[in-house]
């Protein structure tokens, strides 16, 4: 086969983009500030995720008030840990502490309510959580925690200049210790020394994109568009996406997942299908019958 047109052929698989966000400071929990990626606004955009929040911070004070008890319906929280800790406690009676690399996939289901404290560790904390919607035959199931240490998250290099942490999903044969999620998806932490390139498979009609957190680079075959810390891409449909470090190297997250294509009502920490739901969301806590018996 022609060379010209072999690579033709594979460009013309190469995901485009679709959109590039730059995260954008706000104010969670007890008085967090943190970054949002996106959220409410961009629904649905990003189906079957809803929100991704960065909350990498160097000031104390924009963390340690934390997130105290609140309730969580509908939806899957995910916890991922760069530098210092999360102390969390549920009304499940679960309790314990996200470190450094540590992933916590919380499945919120039926109803939870949970806190989460951020903590320095030798002055530094900081990490990310996605929520990931569940569609309406999920959202009532039972709660569950899948929590992964540092060291059970496989770390691999295809080639000299990449390292893969593989959270979720399956790359090269490796496959992440996070299961069974509804939504099907693939979650990578992937590091790339300066110029370097690296391609990725993504199942045709699912949700794909990539989240910067160090360096910079490029996303377009073209190099159109370039991008940097904090910044989002929103890939559009194709066979695989396709990326290029710059000269001090790129750090990126990257997310992939099955649409739902469902109503989404959302208010707060609860996301249903319907705004009734939502209500009787809300009227549930308020009369403490949020938690559903048997659901442990």
């Amino acid at each position: 086969m022609n060379h010209e047109f072999f690579v033709l052929i594979i460009m013309t698989q190469v995901r485009g983009i679709g959109r590039i966000l730059r995260a954008y400071t706000t104010v969670e929990g007890a008085g967090v500030r943190l970054h949002r990626a996106f959220g409410t606004y961009e629904v649905p955009q990003f189906d079957p995720f809803l929100m991704l929040d960065d909350f990498r911070a160097k000031n104390p004070a924009d963390y340690l008030a934390g997130f105290p008890w609140h309730p969580h319906r509908g939806i899957e929280t995910v916890t991922y840990m760069l530098a210092g800790s999360v102390e969390h406690g549920d009304s499940l009676g679960n309790a314990g502490t996200i470190n450094a690399g540590d992933v916590q996939w919380m499945t919120a289901g039926s109803g939870i309510i949970h806190q989460e404290m951020p903590k320095p560790v030798n002055g530094r904390m900081g990490g990310f959580q996605l929520w990931v919607n569940l569609p309406r035959a999920n959202k009532m199931m039972d709660p569950r925690y899948q929590e992964i240490k540092s060291n059970q998250i496989p770390v691999f290099s295809p080639k000299s200049g990449i390292t893969i942490r593989t959270i979720s999903g399956s790359i090269n044969g490796v496959t992440g210790p996070v299961r069974e999620i509804v939504a099907d998806p693939e979650f990578l932490d992937v590091t790339l020394s300066p110029d370097m390139f690296f391609t990725h498979p993504v199942k045709t009609g699912y949700t794909a994109m990539a989240y910067v957190i160090g360096g910079t680079g490029t996303f377009d075959p073209e190099e159109g568009h370039h991008v940097a810390n904090r910044d989002i891409v929103l890939f559009s449909n194709g066979a695989s996406i396709w990326t290029r470090s710059f000269e001090k190297g790129m750090r990126f997250l990257f997310f992939s997942g099955k649409p739902i294509g469902e109503p989404v009502a959302w208010r707060g920490p609860i996301v249903m299908n319907t705004r009734e739901e939502l209500r009787q969301a809300f009227r549930e806590y308020e009369d403490g019958t949020f938690i559903k018996k048997g659901h442990t």
